[in-house]
């Protein structure tokens, strides 16, 4: 079906959400809380976009709409983009000091005074997405999540201690946006949340590149007695070595 994107006609698909036609066809729509491989977030609310169905306009989650109809939609619309300033401010507000924040400061021109009544806290990153409590979710560890209410609100490991189900995957620091969760390598000695690893080598190059315990949990859960310890370059290097080999043989027969 036809879907109106910014006066422009596009094709979607029946319950295909409206963000996925956008990043499709290059439409650009902030996003915090979204990543492809964890969908379904809507949390952050800077995705929002109006919805114009009958003559009606309403404001939607682009990342949580599904299409099921011929719409109109409007990206940037002066109310959207009045909407989504009022979003950064209050995010701003809690991280106020953070670099990915202080770019949409500056694109959607949030003035200082309009921080100032607010308390702030200078040393804060985290914008309570929740993205990185859903990958941890995803691996099936559980090791951290949102805690406590209202102001106190946090992403946390149980009673703030090292988390015993955590295996160091660092996948919660990866999908961070703002690069709140740090995650240090320092040789063969991974720490996070608290938490100390020691890290495996790659048998092919040498690299550091997994926790024994992610390794671990990883080989039980694609039910693998032995597992080469082999990091993702080499691995994708080996695979596209594999596939050359075939093609040549393939065209020697031929």
């Amino acid at each position: 079906m036809k879907i109106v994107i910014d006066g422009k006609s596009y094709e979607a698909t029946s319950g295909e959400f409206i963000l996925e036609v956008c990043i499709r066809n290059g439409i650009y729509i902030p996003t915090l809380c979204h990543s492809e491989a964890l969908p379904g977030q809507g949390s952050c609310r800077m995705c929002i976009v109006e919805v114009i169905e009958r003559g009606r306009a309403k404001v939607v989650t682009s990342c949580l709409y599904p299409i099921t109809k011929e719409i109109e939609v409007l990206t940037k619309s002066e109310k959207i983009m009045c909407m989504r300033k009022t979003i950064v401010t209050l995010l701003v507000a809690r991280a106020p000091q953070n670099q990915y924040m202080k770019k949409l400061k500056e694109e959607y021109e949030v003035d200082n005074k309009e921080i100032e009544r607010f308390t702030v806290d200078n040393s804060e990153n985290c914008i309570l997405c929740g993205l990185c409590v859903k990958a941890c979710e995803a691996v099936g560890t559980c090791a951290i999540s949102t805690v406590n209410r209202g102001i106190t609100k946090k992403i946390s490991t149980p009673y703030d201690e090292p988390s015993r189900p955590c295996i160091g995957c660092g996948s919660c620091s990866f999908v961070c946006p703002t690069g709140a969760i740090i995650m240090k390598d320092i040789k063969d000695r991974r720490t996070i949340w608290g938490k100390t690893f020691q890290l495996i080598k790659c048998e092919k190059c040498g690299k550091y590149f997994s926790t024994k315990q992610h390794f671990d949990y990883a080989t039980k859960k694609l039910n693998v007695t032995k597992r080469k310890v082999i990091c993702e370059d080499c691995r994708q290097k080996i695979v596209a070595e594999n596939f050359k080999e075939v093609f040549e043989n393939i065209n020697s027969i031929n």
